[in-house]
């Protein structure tokens, strides 16, 4: 700021997975490496604190791997965005999300592009560059973006990430799991082709996998805040958390209740709704989700929601439950995944 140094951040979403860490990096990196004498520095933001990035298991696991130190990242709470805004030297590109949260509103008007695979929510006035397209990974966007760019840009490094983001999110390419696009397949194929050496799809599968599901040793409110969306209306914050263990097993951990109580009391949250996914060999996913809210009102409010969506339906059979306080749903529409879920409860608040 002291500098009057233009900077251009691209960000990703705040539940810093895969796919928003990797599309973040690698658009920032092409956009450096391909803008003649560009006036702005361009740095990728990982939209969480620093101490949130141990959680996310199979980003940092795939960046050691591929010799990207930590240390050589950029967290939110390593740079001062809304500084930077108020200096007037903010630029702001979206990957994997196109709507800000609440608490970043102030930024929207620094927002000059989007690029995102989710269903439009709000649309944004010329001169904002958008790319709404609904492919199985945002990196397929990236890729598509850079592979259309100067030759000789994309490295070996960086087709690797992409390569591993896309398999990992569209479910090592299996149609069963209702993710994948001819576009993610194309972009694949197209990262292998031009760097044979990439490691097989299986592989590179099963490892982040492994890591994504490894949830050994975490504590309730790590579990919950590993893979976690916020929306909200004008006075009401809900979260929403992807749990990666099946549903029944995370519902009997000991002290369960004061753990969901805490961590919505702590962080200002009126509900919660865990949604957890599990594949079998075939890679078809088994979804259930349970709606936690103390609030007996805004806990119908969101389950009524759930229960009456169309758009799409998700086939819920009510579980058994332990609790006046949580709704534990068996998920029939295994292809409904958090991104289709998100509108419907935002709708609803």
């Amino acid at each position: 700021i002291q500098q009057h140094q233009e900077i251009h951040v691209v960000m990703g979403n705040e539940a810093c997975d895969l796919d928003s860490t990797v599309s973040a990096l690698a658009l920032a990196y092409f956009l450096a490496q391909s803008s003649p004498a560009p006036g702005a520095a361009m740095v990728p933001v990982l939209n969480i604190p620093r101490a949130e990035f141990a959680l996310r298991g199979e980003t940092a696991f795939l960046l050691r791997e591929r010799g990207v130190p930590a240390a050589a990242l950029v967290f939110r709470d390593d740079i001062d965005l809304r500084a930077l805004h108020r200096a007037g030297l903010l630029s702001l590109t979206l990957v994997d999300h196109h709507v800000l949260p609440g608490a970043d509103a102030a930024l929207d008007e620094a927002v000059v592009e989007v690029l995102d695979h989710r269903p439009l929510e709000r649309r944004r006035a010329a001169p904002c560059r958008v790319t709404v397209e609904p492919v199985g990974s945002c990196a397929t966007l990236v890729t598509e973006r850079i592979l259309q760019g100067p030759p000789g840009v994309l490295d070996g490094t960086t087709a690797a990430l992409l390569h591993a983001t896309i398999l990992l999110d569209c479910i090592n390419l299996s149609p069963a799991a209702g993710k994948v696009t001819p576009r993610d397949v194309a972009c694949v194929a197209l990262l292998e082709e031009r760097f044979p050496e990439l490691p097989a799809r299986d592989a590179v599968f099963g490892a982040l996998q492994a890591a994504k599901f490894d949830v050994t040793g975490l504590s309730t409110e790590q579990m919950l805040r590993k893979d976690l969306k916020v929306i909200s209306n004008d006075d009401v914050l809900v979260a929403i958390s992807g749990v990666f263990e099946d549903l029944e097993t995370f519902l009997l951990r000991p002290g369960l209740l004061q753990d969901l109580d805490a961590f919505c009391q702590s962080r200002g949250y009126a509900g919660l709704v865990a949604m957890t996914v599990s594949f079998d060999e075939r890679h078809e996913p088994t979804r259930k989700l349970a709606v936690y809210s103390q609030q007996e009102p805004l806990r119908s409010t969101l389950c009524r929601a759930l229960e009456e969506a169309t758009a799409p339906a998700l086939l819920l059979r009510p579980l058994p439950g332990r609790w006046a306080s949580v709704a534990a749903y068996a998920q029939g529409n295994a292809v409904a995944t958090r991104k289709k879920v998100l509108p419907i409860l935002r709708a609803a608040l």
